[in-house]
């Protein structure tokens, strides 16, 4: 995703420090600091959540138990631990501050919506007798679709106009459970609009200052694949096959974990990514207490799903060149990846 503020991505101009022998082989324009592996994690966990978010509603329809402060406390929980990586890097500001205004910001809607799903939304949900109104019906699709759209593109871009839209001219006026309906409309008017107006302002913001993200990174692979994968149509050989080293290009945020998968999948390693070629990032979900099929990976955090009992989210680190074997290991274990966070 081309995360939650181009701040933080546009960092990349910083070349990256590639221990190992020999130069760096990406080209300028597609190298990124090794730090941001471990700074983005917060921004993805902004993605993570909502994520959660999505499935809950889905699954349970209303949001008043939902554990708004649980998923506060998570992020800056995750913001700790991966300053503490990032500690021997270069102090990257420009993400700090990102990082910081995000956390920030979602910080107090958290709170607000706390505060008011455990009040007034949960009176009205007791007058409902715990029956799925249209509204929350629409709600829970909203959120899943704007969950699919960050995963790929800044959250600022989501238009928020649409479901607004919906809500008032494809959603019945009156029907049974009066209370909550007109309650959830009230509620999703405030917040969609408000959401609208603040992307609105951050989209100029952002494009006055900073240009696009590169939507791709360079990968030197060990060798060339057996087979370029016909479903993977982004990825792009930079010069001629045969030619040494093996650069590729692919694409970044979420659709670089199937990338990487199905090159791994090939039996291909990882030599140097976006110009780095120490730890990388990786959240793989588990259950509490099944051993963790994470090889030589170091284990930066855990943390528990909190509306699935009994998952975790472990986060690890480990070198590029281990990291396609590590993907092998977990798909022969029936790991369930769930992000690589590729600088």
């Amino acid at each position: 995703m081309r995360r939650l503020c181009a701040a933080g991505l546009l960092w990349s101009a910083v070349c990256a420090a590639t221990p190992g022998d020999g130069p760096v082989v990406a080209p300028p324009e597609h190298r990124r600091g090794e730090e941001q592996t471990f700074l983005t994690y917060p921004e993805w966990f902004l993605v993570h959540s909502p994520a959660e978010l999505a499935a809950y509603l889905n699954a349970h329809g209303a949001p008043s138990e939902f554990p708004w402060g649980g998923h506060t406390a998570q992020f800056w929980q995750g913001y700790v631990a991966v300053t503490r990586e990032s500690a021997r890097y270069p102090f990257n500001g420009g993400y700090h501050l990102m990082v910081s205004v995000i956390g920030g910001s979602t910080t107090v809607e958290y709170a607000l919506r706390s505060a008011y799903e455990s009040t007034l939304g949960r009176l009205s949900e007791a007058s409902a007798g715990g029956a799925t109104t249209p509204e929350d019906a629409l709600a829970a699709r909203v959120a899943q679709q704007y969950v699919d759209f960050i995963r790929v593109d800044p959250w600022y871009l989501f238009d928020f106009i649409a479901p607004l839209k919906t809500l008032w001219s494809g959603t019945p006026w009156s029907g049974p459970h009066l209370l909550r309906k007109w309650e959830r409309r009230s509620l999703l008017t405030t917040e969609w609009l408000i959401k609208a107006g603040y992307a609105w302002l951050i989209k100029l913001a952002t494009g006055a200052i900073y240009d696009p993200a590169r939507p791709s990174t360079a990968v030197v692979l060990s060798r060339e694949p057996a087979a370029w994968p016909a479903q993977l149509t982004a990825l792009q050989r930079v010069g001629a096959a045969g030619s040494a080293p093996v650069l590729v290009t692919v694409p970044r945020y979420d659709a670089f974990m199937a990338y990487a998968q199905a090159l791994a999948d090939q039996g291909v390693d990882f030599q140097e990514i976006a110009g780095n070629r120490g730890p990388i990032l990786v959240s793989v979900l588990q259950r509490s207490g099944d051993p963790a099929a994470a090889g030589s990976a170091r284990t930066v955090l855990v943390q528990p799903i909190l509306t699935r009992p009994g998952w975790e989210r472990h986060l690890v680190a480990l070198p590029v060149p281990e990291l396609a074997a590590q993907l092998r290991r977990w798909r022969a274990a029936n790991a369930q990846l769930e992000h690589i966070y590729d600088y």
